[in-house]
């Protein structure tokens, strides 16, 4: 779990407590800049391993959800392919109220045949994801791998079902 000091900065505004940051109004396309990228975020798709969610069906998913493309940045299939759907420093749709201080990254599956939260990952989106991971840390030194479930003040979730940070090199 990751513990927030305040005050802190967010997209360069001072943030003087939790609520301060709950209470952000996450407007405009593009964060502040690179330095506003404090977290690598991990999600999954929440959707059984056994079956296929295409990046097209997650965007139009996400746009049936009132997003103009898919929420994040990036999404892994489980062969490893890798789609991106925003931009670097475009803000996410993804892990509210952390949209202008990360970078959203989901994988396919997150259930098992049953539909019950599981690390469901192939091989070949570990290797995507370690390498996806490791590219952003050499552009986001400053920013921290983490999981959606373990950031304060969001709803509770097995999301990702892993410790990302653990798993992907903090």
């Amino acid at each position: 779990m990751i513990v927030e000091h305040y005050p802190m900065t967010v997209g360069g505004e001072d943030v003087r407590n939790e609520y301060g940051l709950l209470a952000r109004i996450e407007d405009g396309p593009l964060m502040a800049s690179a330095e506003s990228v404090r977290y690598l975020i991990l999600h999954c798709s929440a959707t059984r391993a056994d079956r296929d969610y295409t990046a097209e069906q997650l965007v139009k998913d996400h746009r049936r959800r009132g997003f103009r493309t898919g929420g994040y940045h990036f999404y892994v299939r489980r062969d490893g392919t890798l789609t991106q759907f925003r931009g670097l420093l475009e803000v996410g749709a993804h892990c509210r109220p952390y949209n202008r201080c990360s970078i959203g990254i989901c994988y396919e599956g997150g259930l098992d045949g049953e539909g019950r939260p599981a690390d469901t990952r192939t091989p070949q989106q570990t290797e995507q994801l370690r390498a996806l991971f490791g590219k952003l840390k050499h552009l986001f030194p400053q920013a921290r791998i983490c999981g959606h479930r373990d950031l304060p003040g969001t709803l509770p979730k097995a999301c990702p079902c892993l410790d990302a940070a653990t798993v992907f090199g903090e």
